[in-house]
């Protein structure tokens, strides 16, 4: 049955579309060159207003806020997220929402950040008058340095682009891209002015993967105490392979007195047996691995996965103190439960 005029048909029936693929790739390579040109003529154009606005946001002394609606608003929330996440306290305010409440948030103590291409976004321009008043400092990203919010802004930062990505000239692609890396660019240059270090990085990131690889010490999973796999130098073999089973860790650490003289693992063990001949009652010194893999209890646990991984791989090391005396020792699995690896 035809459908009748003027009625959509549905649009669930409509005629399926072959894909051109050389034309794909060609538009793709084209959005991809587009924008990698618009990051690098924002570089070329760095200069004296980049560094004012580094320097506003160093000195503030209460919030940066951010604010952007549409493309530029999820620019924005990008924006305030990465500065929270490299040692500037920066949040995000709809500038709509600004507007019926939201502006008291915002104080005189504060720097704001608004985003638009045009520079000509009504929603923002309705509240720089109010943000004047209040005594707050401005910082306008657009891609039109004759725009009303470039002229209204303490700190204009130029984001222009010649041309967007999208084949319609429509839908905002190089101006978010490039709205997108100067922000990137301000945050890291904040981030290097503000010596903010690595633990400074954890100490904003606890929850998730990178945190745990940051934070987490070897003290924090090494076995420790009656945990520890040792036996003296002076046991035997027999005595060390029961010390090896009723630890769990594939290996025990042989020692004389608090210092480490080697270590006797199941790969050890299977090459002892593998000659032949009595050998139980052989001393494990005889058959121990000298100078074993060992690390500080201080290091990071994402430490000791270059050690155990650097050839010949092992999978376990032996944790010492800076004097060299055995206080602990960790097994990849000890890594794995700790979600270091």
């Amino acid at each position: 049955m035809t459908a009748h005029a003027g009625v959509r048909s549905d649009p669930r029936h409509a005629p399926s579309r072959s894909v051109d693929a050389q034309r794909a790739l060609a538009l793709a390579r084209n959005v991809l060159d587009t924008e990698a040109r618009a990051i690098s003529s924002l570089a070329t154009r760095l200069g004296a207003p980049f560094i004012a606005a580094v320097e506003l946001i160093l000195r503030c002394e209460g919030r940066v806020v951010v604010s952007g609606i549409g493309k530029s608003g999820h620019v924005a929330r990008k924006l305030a997220a990465t500065l929270a996440s490299t040692g500037t306290p920066a949040f995000f305010v709809h500038p709509a929402e600004a507007g019926h409440g939201d502006l008291g948030m915002i104080t005189a103590d504060d720097v704001v950040v608004m985003l638009s291409n045009s520079g000509e976004t009504d929603e923002l321009l309705l509240l720089t008058p109010h943000l004047k008043r209040q005594g707050a400092a401005l910082i306008a990203l657009t891609g039109n340095e004759q725009s009303s919010l470039a002229h209204s802004a303490d700190v204009h930062l130029d984001a222009a682009v010649d041309a967007e990505a999208c084949p319609l000239g429509l839908a905002p692609t190089a101006s978010t891209t490039a709205a997108l890396a100067l922000g990137d660019a301000l945050a890291l240059a904040l981030l290097d002015a503000r010596g903010f270090s690595v633990d400074d990085f954890a100490r904003s990131h606890p929850g998730g993967a990178l945190g745990r690889r940051l934070l987490t010490r070897v003290a924090d999973v090494m076995r420790e105490g009656d945990a520890i796999p040792r036996v003296p130098h002076t046991a035997t073999l027999a005595e060390a392979i029961v010390e090896m089973s009723g630890k769990g860790m594939g290996m025990t650490i042989v020692t004389e007195g608090d210092r480490v003289a080697g270590i006797f693992t199941d790969g050890d063990l299977r090459r002892c047996l593998g000659r032949g001949g009595d050998v139980m009652r052989r001393g494990v010194a005889e058959l121990m691995t000298r100078a074993p893999r060992r690390i500080e209890a201080d290091r990071l646990a994402a430490d000791c996965v270059l050690l155990m991984e650097t050839p010949p791989k092992v999978t376990q090391l032996v944790v010492v103190d800076a004097k060299g005396a055995l206080i602990g020792a960790v097994h990849v699995h000890d890594l794995f439960r700790a979600r270091v690896v």
